[in-house]
């Protein structure tokens, strides 16, 4: 059996990067909340990418509804908790990873450990928990650690990044004392003010906003990962240019577009404020039909 050797393991990242910053790196300290669609590829890129260490955050275990997106759903993996799965995959990957597994997800109790030490935040959590999301980008802000969120739209990835001292999650989005139906309708059109997904949606009965439900693709999954961890690796390498809100990335690999979004003050912006509205009239025709 040949013996785990990290160098070369990963040595095809050199040349893109240095053998000093691959060891940056192996030093470097992930959090990661949420395991499922996006959460898992961005830990397995991640990994492979040679970051060393890792937080991990989901209460949620593996059934049939994943299987056309999320990295760890396999037959072999039913009714099995994420972060075990995960885990142990990442680690077939880099047995010398170190993880910290938060099973009952990121919570206020655990807040506080879960960001200890940590260089860079990764968002992978259910586009329903606004609860969560305020929670834990509300934290990064206040403790300056960067926080990179992808949303998976169509066969597409919407970018925004929230760096120290730049617009923080909720000047951008807009979401306290939002009721629920609004809470959805800024975060959608916040993450996509292009919404380039929009026009190729053909079963528009498989939206249901009201009961967490909307369609997926593998693809967009697989995108949010590449594009995270090329954020990651300039944020941790202090490499090139970040582009932080209020401007974005939206690529739609369907279209064959990318729009290069920018929206000061947000969703407080009038573009957005019009958009939010037209998205809310039809969001209303949508509940009465």
């Amino acid at each position: 059996m040949t013996a785990f050797n990290f160098e070369q393991a990963f040595s095809r990242n050199i040349g893109w990067i240095t053998q000093d910053e691959q060891a940056k790196l192996r030093g470097k300290k992930i959090a990661i909340a949420g395991l499922g669609g996006v959460g898992g590829s961005h830990l397995l890129t991640l990994t492979r990418l040679g970051i060393g260490s890792f937080h991990i955050a989901d209460f949620d275990k593996f059934e049939l509804a994943n299987f056309n997106r999320q990295a760890g759903a396999t037959m072999s993996h039913l009714n099995q908790p994420k972060v075990d799965v995960m885990a142990d995959m990442a680690r077939d990957i880099n047995p010398e990873l170190t993880i910290e597994k938060y099973s009952d997800g990121v919570t206020a109790s655990n807040l506080a450990n879960f960001f200890s030490g940590v260089d860079l935040y990764v968002d992978s959590l259910d586009f329903f928990a606004f609860e969560a999301r305020e929670m834990v980008f509300a934290y990064c802000a206040e403790h300056g650690i960067p926080a990179v969120t992808a949303a998976p739209l169509g066969m597409g990835v919407a970018l925004l990044n929230f760096m120290p001292s730049k617009m923080t999650f909720e000047q951008y989005f807009q979401l306290r004392g939002k009721s629920r139906t609004e809470k959805i309708l800024h975060f959608l059109l916040g993450l996509s003010p292009a919404m380039l997904q929009r026009g190729y949606l053909i079963e528009r009965g498989a939206v249901d906003l009201l009961n967490n439900r909307g369609p997926s693709t593998p693809m967009a999954c697989e995108l949010c990962a590449g594009v995270v961890a090329t954020q990651a690796l300039k944020i941790l390498l202090d490499r090139g240019k970040v582009i932080a809100a209020p401007t974005g990335l939206h690529f739609d690999a369907y279209r064959n577009k990318l729009v290069k979004t920018w929206r000061p003050g947000g969703n407080n912006n009038p573009i957005q404020k019009v958009g939010i509205l037209l998205a809310k009239q039809q969001f209303i025709k949508m509940i009465q039909e």
